[in-house]
């Protein structure tokens, strides 16, 4: 009889962490990323290209990857990338990072931005997931 009464608890507690834990859905951000593919890489043997290479973009200090140049706006952007970070500057590029380089006008829908964010987030620095 306990073990009928602790299944919903546990269920809800399993749906819980799942919730929190996942705002966007990778699958779906991998297909939003196609967008950025034009200038970004992101996976093993990524490299810098038109833009910086993405892997391990989660908690990377802003204008830090080695070998890209940069604009002095990125360079003195002064935060590190996290989530807050990431989706305010991908809504608007040229808002959050005044004077950045980057040509891409932003990603007007927030379910694209939470996606591609689960997606690139999933990346170590050294292309792993």
């Amino acid at each position: 009889m306990k073990l009928i009464h602790a299944l919903p608890a546990a269920a809800a507690l399993a749906f819980i962490a799942t919730s929190a834990l996942a705002a966007g859905d990778p699958a779906a951000g991998e297909k939003v990323f196609m967008r950025c593919k034009a200038c970004h890489q992101i996976g093993p043997g990524a490299k810098n290209a038109v833009g910086p290479e993405q892997n391990g973009l989660n908690g990377r200090v802003a204008g830090s990857v080695a070998g890209y140049n940069y604009s002095p706006a990125m360079k003195a952007a002064g935060f590190t990338w996290d989530e807050k970070n990431f989706l305010e500057y991908i809504a608007a590029p040229k808002t959050k990072v005044p004077g950045n380089k980057m040509p891409f006008a932003g990603l007007p829908v927030e379910a694209d931005r939470n996606n591609v964010w689960a997606y690139i987030s999933q990346f170590k620095a050294d292309g792993t997931k």
